[in-house]
């Protein structure tokens, strides 16, 4: 089964997967452009949303009445199907990680039209997402096409894939039901997680889509295949998951500060993904899965500095301040003794008391 996955025998098969790879490269480029770009037209039809009624964050959904919002939607599905088409051409391991490059258009935008200030050790951030990047391209695999869906699938269905698929959605359906209504407000990892989880899964999905594609259009129909509409509905169900986890990671917290945490844990899962599912490292020297990975640390750095020198977003916290509940009992030490009242013993209707939310949680 890994037997298609090994290097071009002649010069100009290897010709032609260096060919695919330039594709790749090139729609991953313009996908990243849009996807920067979307992000910060969501975030300011986010905000108009929850300036008139509720936020993303707290379960509204004004956001869709936004025209702002629906620019970034569809600046961002522009983008998503430029990647789309990259996956098609290039492996997981060279499309994924320059996704690295959304975040420096997202940063420079944010900085003109957000007022979220870039910073020079910003700019250090961008410039090492661009090297690594580099990196990354310069040393990235061949991979050859598979000839079916049915190929697909089987990788799709190996005992190591599986384990991976399993434990993705296990740990997507505890951090939605168990943790998000909980923690989602106050924990980034939260919402990022099950949309980095979701997301690599939805990657391997549109992996499968777009070769499907590709091998109707040169003449071999895949939609006879069942295996084609299963990945169809993976592919529709994750994205729909992660556009909703996204918009309230993006309206809970700075833009800033969502895009390099999302991009790094995206691309390590996909990443991780794709070499269990599609055997992106077979065949490849020691010396070139190094240089791939020391790239893909020098954009994970690069990320970190561009996030650690970013402002936080007070604007997203508006409602951290609220009035007490009326259930709350106040304890009185005096003289020793511990006296308990009834919040009714001791205040009037008048006196409103506002405290930080946090000093409770």
């Amino acid at each position: 089964m890994e037997g298609y996955y090994s290097p071009p025998a002649d010069s100009s098969a290897g010709s032609s997967a260096f060919s695919d790879n330039l594709k790749g490269f090139i729609l991953a480029l313009a996908s990243s452009a849009f996807i920067g770009a979307s992000f910060i037209f969501k975030k300011k039809g986010l905000k108009r949303a929850g300036a008139n009624g509720a936020r993303a964050g707290a379960g509204g959904y004004g956001y869709l009445m936004e025209p702002l919002w629906w620019v970034g939607m569809i600046t961002m599905i522009v983008g998503e199907v430029a990647n789309f088409v990259a996956y098609i051409f290039a492996p997981a391991v060279l499309v994924t990680p320059l996704g690295a490059l959304s975040i420096i258009v997202s940063a420079v935008l944010a900085h003109f039209i957000l007022k979220e200030k870039l910073q020079r050790m910003g700019i250090l951030g961008c410039v090492l997402c661009i090297v690594g990047s580099t990196m990354v391209v310069l040393h990235a695999p061949e991979e050859k096409t598979p000839t079916s869906v049915d190929q697909i699938w089987n990788l799709a269905i190996q005992p190591e894939f599986l384990c991976f698929a399993a434990s993705a959605v296990a740990i997507s359906l505890v951090l939605m039901l168990h943790c998000s209504p909980r923690y989602g407000n106050t924990n980034i990892m939260v919402y990022l997680g099950i949309c980095s989880l979701i997301g690599s899964l939805t990657v391997m999905s549109i992996k499968a889509i777009g070769i499907a594609i590709k091998l109707t259009l040169e003449g071999i129909n895949q939609a006879g295949y069942f295996q084609t509409w299963v990945f169809a509905m993976v592919a529709i169900s994750c994205i729909t998951i992660q556009l909703i986890y996204l918009n309230k990671a993006l309206d809970t917290f700075n833009t800033a500060v969502v895009s390099p945490i999302y991009y790094a844990m995206f691309t390590t899962l996909t990443i991780l993904a794709s070499a269990i599912m599609f055997k992106d490292w077979s065949g490849q020297s020691a010396s070139n899965i190094a240089s791939e990975i020391c790239g893909f640390i020098t954009i994970l750095s690069g990320t970190t500095v561009l996030h650690s020198t970013r402002e936080p977003d007070l604007s997203s916290n508006a409602d951290i301040y609220a009035p007490l509940s009326p259930k709350i009992f106040w304890h009185v030490q005096g003289n020793g003794e511990l006296v308990k009242h009834k919040e009714e013993d001791l205040l009037s209707p008048e006196f409103i008391t506002v405290v930080r939310q946090d000093y409770f949680s």
